[in-house]
């Protein structure tokens, strides 16, 4: 078997054979498959797609190609969500506990913060003393006890993935959504999850900016993650605005917390709600979506979930009783607040914030990272005070900021100024769910729809 033949039949538009995927996979994390070959195959990928079957069997050689979590011996369900990255995004912080307390045990691996999307890990990490890189021994234990563990990837997890991603990023081929699934599904069925619930998210903060990119990409997760003896379920969010009023890894903490307590914004429970009803699905503790969203409702409502977040930061060396001196008291120092300016001082309505805008500017207060050896500050990010629809007086605040410094709150300031958008008239109510999708069905969003 040789590369350029494998290239060239991919380029041909023929469907490769697992042997031929596994080849290419091997040869290239060996390193007797050169980088110039592994780029002219992907390129034909991104211009020929691949079927299911291909996606499965590239996904599965990519998943052999490192460590795999060892889960056995813990009783299931395990069940997992993974978001594809967005603003004020802390779902994964407030799923991972209730679904815990439904008896669902999530196997959680998570990123950082890179470009302007946050990471679940640099939330986690403002906690004082919360330790996210677990050995496998400590992840089975805490995931034992707690319900759900925590935990970065490791270089020995997937690392073709991380070979190949490095190598999409510099030759155009990053948006092939082929390539984009088996990377995405490699690494979470290296944490061990019997089945998974995908948050794909569309809108100028996700890395999809369309509907139809989303959909395509959502499809493309459940037909190859089914082909895996995957059970998978897809919900199509809107990412088109920032989730929830908080923007910041602190602040998220603290929002993740108000939501565990039943208070959390509407669309930030709304989202929360339907993935966790999802969850419920999968771990065989619901029949359909609307029993799951009953069964989540009522047990945010007892308080156990919150107890398992709390039991879950002390289990990873959180300091517990310093998480709650510090909730609504710790922020930057450096604070300034962005206050309404519509056209000729009227009052209007806030029609729109845009997501990227948003994003882009907590890089610069030091919420996210440009690059990946930057550190990111606990401390700085936004808070909302209005959101869509909300009137606003002329000079009435829209949010309040927090910088790692002047001169990140200086640079910030006129991003998050531009993604304010106002208009005379409300806005038209925004569905934060479009469409669920899972295999040989699909659902538009009415919430609560069967699964």
């Amino acid at each position: 078997m040789r590369a350029v033949d494998i290239i060239a039949n991919k380029r041909d538009g023929k469907e490769l054979s697992r042997e031929e995927i596994q080849f290419l996979v091997d040869g290239y994390v060996a390193g007797s498959i050169p980088d110039y070959q592994v780029s002219s195959w992907a390129m034909a990928v991104y211009f020929n797609g691949m079927t299911p079957g291909e996606t499965a069997a590239l996904t599965g050689a990519m998943l052999a190609s490192g460590r795999v979590m060892d889960l056995s011996g813990i009783p299931g369900p395990l069940v997992d969500k993974h978001s594809t990255g967005g603003v004020g995004d802390k779902t994964s912080l407030i799923l991972a506990p209730l679904a815990a307390a439904l008896g669902i045990r999530d196997p959680m691996m998570s990123g950082r913060a890179l470009g302007h999307t946050g990471g679940t890990l640099d939330k986690l990490e403002s906690i004082p003393g919360y330790r996210t890189n677990l050995s496998i021994e400590e992840f089975r234990a805490f995931l034992k006890k707690d319900g759900f563990a925590m935990t970065g990837q490791t270089k020995d997890v997937v690392p073709a993935d991380r070979l190949l991603y490095a190598l999409r990023d510099v030759t155009a081929t990053v948006e092939s959504i082929p390539l984009i699934t088996a990377s995405i599904l490699s690494k979470k069925a290296a944490e061990g999850a019997d089945a998974l619930v995908f948050d794909v998210k569309y809108g100028s903060g996700a890395f999809m900016k369309e509907a139809t990119e989303g959909e395509k990409l959502a499809r493309s997760l459940v037909a190859a993650g089914e082909a895996m003896g995957k059970k998978i379920i897809a919900l199509l969010t809107d990412m088109d605005e920032p989730l929830g009023n908080m923007v910041g890894n602190f602040l998220e903490v603290e929002e993740s917390l108000d939501c565990l307590e039943g208070r959390g914004p509407a669309d930030l429970m709304e989202v929360t709600l339907e993935l966790a009803a999802r969850m419920a699905v999968l771990g065989k503790k619901a029949a359909g979506a609307k029993e799951g969203r009953e069964l989540c409702e009522a047990c945010l409502a007892s308080g156990k979930p919150k107890e398992k977040f709390l039991a879950n930061v002390a289990s990873q060396g959180g300091d517990v009783k310093k998480l709650l001196e510090l909730r609504g008291n710790w922020r930057s120092p450096f604070m300034a607040e962005v206050r309404a300016r519509p056209p000729a001082g009227r009052d209007v309505y806030i029609t729109r914030i845009d997501a990227f805008k948003v994003g882009h500017a907590a890089v610069s207060l030091g919420v996210g990272r440009g690059r990946i050896e930057d550190t990111v500050s606990p401390t700085a990010g936004v808070q909302f005070h209005k959101k869509r629809g909300d009137k606003v007086r002329s000079g009435g605040a829209v949010m309040t900021v927090w910088a790692a410094s002047e001169e990140a709150l200086a640079a910030a300031l006129p991003s998050l100024e531009q993604a304010v958008e106002y208009g005379t008239q409300a806005p038209p109510e925004k569905k934060h769910i479009l469409k669920e999708i899972s295999c040989g069905r699909e659902n538009s969003s009415g919430g609560g729809g069967r699964a």
